[in-house]
């Protein structure tokens, strides 16, 4: 059975929350783990053990996905806050992740990088991010409605013969989710971009250029979240079946 590895999310001691308060908690969003455990696919999320103990698990996993969450801590790209310190991200988090990204690319394993994770992996590879595309770009369309959620859609405009399109065909009006409101502003080093906001030209896909890491591919939108819902959202399954072909193919 193959074995993918979702990056954690963070819940930090809050004295409010009646369970486990005092508590750091990690946790994955629920559609992530349908949307990882197909036939044939055993998820795994990934503790928190610091340096010493976390290695030895991630040996045993084939492939890794990075889900949503958090924004990126600013420092963690060599930014400092804007607006006073009002995003200012989530360092440790950030330290756990790039931990985790670092041994799957030195190791050459398929990586499917989601919503933060595509942020993450840009800064990565030494890319910057917009701390809130709403006060930098303000030309830019609504990418996150709190109330309309995963409701609120664009549509994408696929990079000709790059991977995406190969996924999904030459489709009229390929349409996704948007749940962000930060997103890449420099792309980094050795990626490239597969799609773009069809409104407003932000990058909605990257993947990295050259072998032995042709096997990582990271999306702004939430695939997880689109299972079973139809046109006109792109079909889901069809990125995840093709990260899990990279990862029988490794």
């Amino acid at each position: 059975m193959l074995k993918i590895g979702i990056s954690s999310c963070f819940m930090y001691p809050d004295p409010s929350r009646l369970v486990f308060g005092p508590k750091n908690l990690a946790y994955v969003e629920s559609d992530m783990f349908r949307y990882v455990a197909q036939n044939g696919v055993l998820p795994v999320l990934i503790p928190d053990l610091g340096s010493d103990g976390l290695e030895q698990i991630l040996k045993e996993l084939d492939g890794f996905v990075f889900q949503g969450g958090t924004d990126l801590a600013p420092q963690t790209y060599g930014e400092e806050p804007i607006k006073d310190g009002r995003w200012l991200g989530d360092p440790y988090r950030d330290r756990y992740e790039m931990e985790i990204m670092d041994f799957a690319v030195r190791q050459k394993k398929p990586i499917l990088a989601i919503c933060r994770g595509v942020q993450l992996l840009n800064v990565y590879y030494g890319g910057t991010l917009y701390q809130d595309i709403a006060t930098q770009l303000p030309h830019s369309i609504t990418h996150r409605d709190a109330e309309k959620y995963d409701k609120l859609v664009h549509q994408l405009s696929f990079e000709t013969g790059k991977t995406l399109e190969k996924i999904y065909g030459n489709i009229e009006n390929p349409t996704v989710n948007s749940v962000h409101h930060q997103g890449i502003k420099t792309l980094g080093k050795g990626l490239e971009t597969l799609a773009r906001c069809r409104e407003d030209g932000m990058i909605e896909a990257v993947e990295v250029k050259m072998a032995p890491n042709k096997n990582i591919i990271g999306v702004q939108w939430h695939p997880e979240f689109s299972v079973g819902k139809g046109e006109p959202l792109l079909d889901p399954l069809k990125l995840y079946n093709y990260f899990i072909e990279k990862v029988k193919n490794q």
